[in-house]
């Protein structure tokens, strides 16, 4: 049973899910409620793009139970379907429309008039190119179509999947302009899959981090990173000529991640008060020239890192 958790707009509930001998979703449990911006991150194969298809309702769970505000899909898809915006990776267009009659197709599915269309013309920042064909746009610009379109019916959900993959930087803050908006309104609750650290740190304020079906870790990005930094990482360089003596690492109580081509390394300390000096005693006994030093926090990357053993892109 769901717990009605105030103000919940998607309940998952112990959601399994497999496609012949590979399962996809392994008894997820998540809720987003309304206003929340939720990131999953994951790498390729995490079950991603698998959960979102049984939250949007193309998929069905092969156990457990997902609630769109409350309800369940079988019987109420008509009216959760209105409900919802959604936005994929890409988006097939009518390349002989204009961005005008584009938007004007789709606002007729939901006997949206004129004036939403305006609306979100100006939100997504497309008034020069009203009248220009579809084919013409950029890939920036596309995208931002495809974004205006899942918020034409002005969804209490919005589910995009990697919706800036391929995009210059310039494009990618676009959106990010979009949706920071949107978040200001604090109506509309956002289910987003990236693979971008930044992305999902610039716009989510929960995380939630899935590798092979399963949540591993979730929490605001201070959350998760308050519980990973009693560690702290030094970032160094040596003077060019000057190269890390690899038979003498066994002597050091810590892990040194050399860098050849850098001229420089990471090392990960636990205690840095009385491992830093050890360090650079060290370097001064094997007569290595320090050129630059830095005192790092853990990132969001690194907790991604030491929970999955390899980085998002991989």
């Amino acid at each position: 049973m769901f717990a009605n958790t105030p103000q919940a707009v998607i309940e998952v509930k112990n959601v399994f899910k497999s496609f012949k001998t590979v399962q996809a979703v392994k008894g997820i449990d998540m809720t987003v409620r309304k206003g929340q911006f939720v990131a999953l991150l994951g790498p390729n194969g995490a079950g991603k793009t698998t959960l979102v298809e049984m939250i949007e309702g193309i998929l069905k769970p092969d156990r457990g139970e997902i609630q769109i505000m409350g309800k369940k899909w079988q019987g109420h898809a008509d009216e959760l379907h209105r409900l919802i915006g959604l936005s994929l990776q890409e988006t097939r267009f009518i390349d002989k429309l204009t961005v005008d009659e584009t938007l004007r197709l789709f606002a007729s599915f939901y006997q949206r008039g004129p004036q939403r269309v305006a609306e979100i013309i100006a939100l997504i920042s497309l008034e020069d190119k009203v009248k220009s064909y579809v084919v013409n746009l950029s890939g920036g610009q596309r995208q931002r179509l495809a974004l205006g379109i899942a918020l034409i019916n002005d969804p209490h959900i919005l589910l995009l999947d990697e919706p800036t993959t391929g995009l210059d930087p310039a494009a990618r803050r676009e959106i990010w302009s979009i949706l920071h908006q949107l978040k200001k309104q604090g109506q509309t609750s956002l289910i987003l899959t990236t693979h971008y650290m930044e992305e999902a740190e610039q716009l989510c304020d929960h995380i939630i981090i899935i590798d092979q079906g399963l949540i591993l870790k979730e929490g605001s990005v201070t959350q998760l990173l308050e519980e990973e930094n009693e560690e702290k990482f030094i970032e160094f360089s040596l003077e060019s000529s000057d190269n890390f003596p690899e038979n003498s690492r066994p002597e050091l109580p810590f892990d040194i991640d050399w860098n050849e081509k850098k001229s420089g390394g990471r090392v990960l300390f636990k205690e840095i008060e009385s491992e830093l000096p050890r360090f650079l005693a060290f370097l001064k006994r094997e007569q290595l020239r320090l050129k630059n030093l830095e005192c790092q926090r853990k990132t969001l990357d690194d907790v991604f890192i030491s929970l999955t053993g390899r980085r998002l892109n991989d």
